[in-house]
């Protein structure tokens, strides 16, 4: 800057010291017309012509590209257009005295400016002066264009993430003049969106102009400010792609461990195995999410997928439990064997392998004690009697044995098939609880995207 300024002065001594006759007509009238606005003029004091007089100062911003958003730190980057327009009461002429030049272009650190900041600027760096010119007409009217680059503080509410608008204010005012000496206000309802080149991530719903007058504690007298709401609204297509619909479809995944068979040993895998990919995509989420009291409707959904996962990988393991009852276990209860055998069996369509539903048992019959007639066993033991009925009765007993081993063993297959037709039971029942719970989460979500 201090090269821009000597390089600045250099030139107006040569502008001053220049001898006309090198000049063409319209340069010499514009020159004569600079030497004599300059010639007492200074750029230190307001230029009004009371001092108890009010400045007015016209605000126009024109908003050329959202540079940044940083959600984390909560920085939005602007590119902006602001025009200032006041007028000078030192800096005024008759055009027919200068053959009709009504207005000039010098360079704006000739005149006085008005000291216009942003008052919740997020930058360190002090604010460089432009070097863009003023536009002065010849009834003392100052237009100031300038680009800038601005860091400004914003709120950022991402409890709707991915779906969420937010709502940045950019707060103008002078730093050190009050509303009885300088009053700043605010050119049309709202700022300039004619040249905005679009952003992919955020879509501008408008940038709405409000004046405010304010009292601050350090002073007694008012200070206006002009504050521009930039109204955002976030495009969600990306997220929908990279974050949601993998968790949609990861969350549909897990209650399917309900169908896979006991046997197969993959049952609990599975539901870890979704436990994993969807806390892998937790942490993506918080890696780019700003630490907040609120938890983004995203992550709120994450935790609900998980905590149903979670719940589903217990109630598989108890699942299990119940199909490797072995023979030894107790026989189910009875309400348990008329409500879900019974009642929820029929309503799910689960039917007893190998045996048609309805289908009773035939009746156990016992072995008769008595041996067919006319049939004479050998004699055996000590019985030395031909038609002896001892041989016949040892040969009942082990009959009788084996056939209640038998009994024993079947009843016991029985209630094994008991409960893992119980487990099955219980296995379609909680398929359709959680795909249902799974179904309507992800509906409630992704219709926030429509």
């Amino acid at each position: 800057m201090g090269l821009r300024s000597h390089h600045l002065s250099l030139g107006l001594l040569l502008l001053f010291l220049l001898p006309a006759e090198c000049l063409g007509a319209e340069g010499r009238l514009a020159l004569k017309l600079f030497r004599d606005l300059f010639a007492n003029y200074t750029s230190a004091l307001r230029p009004v012509a009371d001092t108890d007089q009010t400045l007015n100062v016209t605000l126009e911003v024109t908003l050329s590209q959202i540079i940044d958003m940083d959600e984390r730190n909560q920085v939005l980057t602007l590119y902006l257009w602001i025009r200032q327009e006041w007028t000078d009461a030192y800096l005024r002429w008759d055009p027919n005295a200068y053959g009709g030049l009504d207005a000039i272009r010098i360079p704006s650190s000739l005149v006085w400016r008005p000291d216009i900041v942003l008052y919740n600027k997020a930058d360190a760096q002090q604010p460089g002066s432009a070097s863009t010119n003023v536009v002065l007409r010849h009834d003392g009217a100052v237009r100031w264009d300038a680009p800038a680059i601005t860091r400004s503080s914003c709120r950022v509410d991402v409890a709707a993430f991915p779906f969420d608008a937010q709502r940045c204010g950019l707060t103008f005012g002078s730093w050190t003049h009050g509303g009885h000496q300088l009053d700043v206000r605010p050119r049309g309802a709202a700022a300039s969106l004619a040249d905005f080149v679009e952003n992919v991530e955020w879509r501008v719903l408008g940038m709405p102009a409000r004046r405010r007058v304010l009292t601050y504690g350090c002073c007694s007298e008012p200070y206006p400010d002009v504050t521009f709401t930039l109204l955002l609204h976030r495009r969600a297509a990306a997220y929908v792609c990279n974050l949601l619909l993998p968790c949609v479809l990861i969350s549909l995944l897990a209650p399917l461990a309900f169908h896979l068979p006991a046997d197969s040993g993959e049952k609990v895998s599975l539901g870890i195995t979704v436990l994993l990919a969807l806390t892998v995509f937790q942490l993506l989420l918080a890696e780019s999410m700003p630490p907040a009291e609120s938890v983004p409707l995203i992550g709120k959904y994450y935790m609900a997928t998980m905590t149903m996962v979670t719940f589903s990988t217990a109630l598989t393991i108890l699942i299990m439990n119940l199909h490797y009852c072995g023979p030894s276990a107790r026989p189910v209860p009875a309400w348990a064997r008329a409500l879900l055998l019974g009642h929820l069996a029929q309503s799910l369509c689960v039917q007893e392998r190998g045996e048609p539903c309805g289908q009773s048992r035939p009746p156990e019959l016992s072995p008769s004690p008595q041996s067919p007639e006319g049939e004479a066993g050998p004699p055996a033991g000590p019985c030395h009697e031909p038609r002896c009925l001892c041989r016949q009765e040892a040969l009942l007993h082990h009959v009788a044995t084996i056939a209640n081993t038998f009994r024993s063993h079947r009843a016991a297959q029985r209630c094994h098939e008991d409960w893992k037709r119980l487990a099955r039971v219980m296995d379609r029942f909680f398929l359709g609880i959680f795909f249902s719970m799974a179904l309507v989460m992800s509906l409630l979500v992704l219709v926030q995207a429509l």
